[in-house]
């Protein structure tokens, strides 16, 4: 790796671990005592100053619940937000924990699975994820605004505090 693109992918870790730890209200004493760290050496790390460190991303995520394999798929994707968005659902730990199993399950018969085979399934179950998302938010919107009307609603007041 060169050094631009360490100083990249250092920049999304930093930009990573303060999304998520802001995103978990937690201040940096809070996460560094977690962790079983000095402050000055959390706050090292959190900086992304230094090498990538495995064990470390691990320990934050147990420490912020959050997901440690999308902290690092943001290094690849160059998206802090990517850690940020998988922080709670943990899709990308599953996604680890799904690809295990298959490894376990298939064994030597993914050496023959075909790029195009692949590229196809995995493209069309993430769209239907996506489509899923986007569906149930529209669904939950439609819902609320079909029955939103029922509740009642204060009275106005005037600035004398009378009706």
């Amino acid at each position: 790796m060169d050094n631009r693109q360490t100083q990249s992918s250092n920049a999304v870790l930093s930009s990573s671990l303060r999304l998520i730890r802001s995103h978990r209200r937690m201040r940096t004493v809070d996460v560094a005592a977690g962790m079983n760290m000095a402050l000055r050496s959390y706050e090292h790390f959190e900086s992304g100053a230094g090498r990538i460190n495995l064990e470390r991303i691990h320990r934050f995520a147990e420490v912020t619940n959050s997901d440690p394999h999308a902290i690092l798929a943001a290094l690849a994707l160059g998206s802090p937000a990517f850690a940020l968005r998988c922080a709670d659902n943990k899709l990308a730990t599953i996604i680890a924990v799904v690809l295990q199993e298959f490894d376990e399950e298939a064994g030597d018969a993914i050496i023959d699975l075909d790029a195009r085979t692949i590229i196809n399934a995995f493209t069309k179950t993430l769209k239907d994820l996506a489509d899923q998302s986007v569906s149930k938010d529209a669904e939950a919107e439609a819902w609320l605004e079909q029955r939103r009307g029922r509740l009642r609603t204060p009275a106005r007041q005037d600035g004398n505090g009378e009706s």
